[in-house]
């Protein structure tokens, strides 16, 4: 029986897991390659472009690798892996076998070989922490000196982590005076940044949580799109490029925060005899607050009387514990940081009356404690600005409500200028910033009042800063 269970639970395993797995990836691959199958050119054949160039060529499409190394080319033309990935070296040889992937370390054979190329090199630090482009302007030389010559529209497509403006201001101009043609015109340009884990890899490009396309031209985004579409992708987004290339440096420093923060927080909660990883398995449960898009939106400082109070009193706890916490201590700066930064906006238009529209923390609230826009407005009458200020919930507090008191004693020279005339204040003002998200302001951002200045700091904006708007953040 224990023969018969095993063989039975081995055979059918290994059969369920490679011949099904197998037979779906090369299936799809083949009905790919009658339908869509693209041929491809990937420039670099490092862990990017390698795991590319498996995933690619599985599916059916032709990939030719391309790199400076013949050491790589010669591994990938035995069917051998340049990296460690697990299942990769599989891709690798089936890819080989079926006769749809080789390598070359010939530039000018691959670009006219291929309709799409795929920039996979490095992009390492610098001593002093910038970027090098060294092997990006390297390959887009090649790239444009091999498209001179060749008839055909093609589509470069920069799949390294570059800089925002890195496509702008180097590739393009590189591809266009190496090849004597314009981008957008006789060849695609396109951005396609790469969110693969090591060690997860293979998984990471068949099943992409976000796959993002910045194109200078819609004819490469198409193209893009629909090789994308054959994946289990659940959201494709096309932008323009400089907010594809923002988009990977955000994600990628967004993970060391979150690495960061939870260090700081478990090494809080040891001090205090705390588990911090039961700390933190709670705090991930929260999706509607913790882990959600709520407190992602760019925009101005954060107040009311938990968070200021809180973030404080944890960073002098830790301080106390003589527990260091860069992160967290710094986070107290940075917010007074973004009140300053409102103040040099509205100063940057050298007009001194200023209408500010919201001064609790948040819409639907009276609560001034702590509330950024209360320090603005001090910042603006110290700096000698004639000040008026609008908020019907604070403006009904001072006469009714609970916070009657504190408005009285702590703040009367902000409240003074309170007016309850909505209109009274945009006629007085020459820069009007709307400072909490009040519906009643959005009609200030759709419709600027003629010869004013709208600084928003809620994000009202459905576009970035122009037309008589302009916004903190955007």
């Amino acid at each position: 029986s224990r023969t018969a269970g095993q063989q039975d639970s081995r055979t059918a395993g290994q059969q369920d897991s490679r011949t099904a797995g197998q037979q779906d990836s090369r299936t799809a691959g083949q009905q790919d390659s009658r339908t869509a199958g693209r041929h491809i050119s990937i420039f670099g054949l490092g862990y990017v472009g390698a795991v590319c160039a498996g995933c690619l060529s599985v599916r059916g499409h032709r990939v030719i690798g391309v790199d400076v190394s013949a050491a790589k080319v010669d591994l990938i033309n035995r069917g051998k892996s340049p990296i460690v990935e697990p299942g990769l070296e599989e891709l690798l040889r089936e890819g080989l076998c079926a006769g749809r992937l080789r390598g070359t370390v010939d530039a000018v054979d691959a670009v006219a070989d291929s309709e799409i190329s795929f920039i996979c090199v490095g992009t390492p630090s610098k001593k002093n922490g910038s970027l090098s482009v060294d092997y990006i302007e390297s390959v887009c030389n090649e790239i444009g000196s091999a498209l001179r010559n060749k008839a055909g529209y093609h589509t470069v497509v920069v799949r390294s982590t570059v800089l925002p403006g890195t496509v702008k201001n180097i590739v393009i101009p590189i591809l266009e005076k190496s090849s004597g043609k314009r981008a957008g015109t006789d060849f695609g340009v396109a951005v396609n940044p790469e969110f693969l884990r090591e060690g997860k890899a293979i998984n990471d490009y068949d099943h992409p949580a976000i796959t993002v396309i910045g194109e200078l031209d819609q004819r490469s985004g198409d193209l893009l799109q629909a090789l994308y579409e054959e994946l289990d992708a659940h959201h494709i987004v096309r932008k323009s490029i400089e907010v594809a290339e923002m988009i990977k440096y955000t994600c990628n420093v967004w993970h060391a925060a979150k690495v960061t923060f939870a260090n700081e927080i478990g090494n809080i909660s040891k001090a205090l005899g705390v588990d911090g990883r039961e700390v933190m398995d709670v705090v991930c449960k929260d999706s509607r607050l913790n882990l959600s898009p709520y407190y992602m939106r760019p925009g101005f400082a954060f107040g009311g009387s938990c968070l200021p109070k809180d973030v404080r009193a944890l960073n002098y706890r830790a301080s106390s514990l003589d527990v260091p916490v860069p992160l967290i201590g710094s986070l107290m700066r940075s917010n007074e940081a973004q009140v300053r930064h409102a103040l040099d906006i509205i100063a940057n238009y050298e007009k001194r009356k200023v209408g500010l529209f919201g001064l609790s923390f948040k819409a639907g609230t009276d609560d001034l404690r702590e509330s950024p826009l209360v320090e603005l407005a001090e910042m603006l009458i110290g700096k000698g600005y004639a000040l008026s200020i609008y908020d019907r919930n604070v403006e009904y507090a001072r006469v009714f409500g609970a916070n009657k008191e504190y408005i009285e004693s702590k703040i009367p020279h902000v409240s003074s200028l309170l007016d309850n005339d909505f209109d009274r204040v945009v006629a007085h003002s020459e820069v009007i910033i709307i400072g909490n998200g009040d519906e009643r302001f959005r009609k200030l951002v759709d419709a600027p009042p003629p010869g004013k200045h709208v600084v928003d700091l809620v994000g009202f904006m459905p576009h970035v800063s122009g037309d008589g708007c302009e916004g903190i953040c955007w």
